[in-house]
């Protein structure tokens, strides 16, 4: 896999997203067009808390996060477009969730996500989502957010 540089790090993601740790899921941007895909990436810490109840013995990253992971790269790939700068991105929808990978604290994944469809009028966009974990699919949905 070639490295790819980051068109944003963590300090420029978080001048966009309101996620604050514990459930900043972002770490760099690697491709972005607003409104239409973008590439982002998630280092799995294996010292993060959750990892000691789910599971003990046996960790593995909760499919929830998963989500969430996707769902904020989709929140950065609206929040960089004009017409998105500035609203607050609510999960409103999460359709077709599918895990295909364990995937494991240590584990660097990447959410690849693109707009499938807007109702600008209601400020509601559903975007295809997918994460993946040494480039094979581990997850994927259709997140929708309203934008507010």
């Amino acid at each position: 896999m070639l490295e790819k540089d980051p068109v944003m790090n963590q300090e420029s993601v978080m001048s966009v997203l309101p996620h604050r740790s514990p459930m900043l899921m972002i770490n760099e941007v690697l491709t972005l067009a607003p409104m239409e895909s973008i590439e982002a990436t998630l280092y799995i810490d294996p010292a993060w808390e959750i990892f000691q109840g789910h599971f003990p013995g046996n960790p593995v990253f909760p499919g929830v996060l998963s989500v969430e992971c996707m769902a904020q790269a989709a929140d950065i790939m609206l929040m960089t477009a004009e017409r998105y700068k500035g609203k607050t991105p609510l999960l409103a929808g999460v359709d077709g969730a599918r895990f295909y990978q364990k995937i494991v604290p240590g584990s660097h994944v990447t959410a690849k996500v693109n707009v499938a469809r807007e109702n600008a009028e209601k400020a509601v966009v559903s975007c295809n989502a997918e994460l993946y974990l040494d480039e094979k699919l581990a997850a994927k949905c259709t997140v929708t957010l309203a934008m507010r």
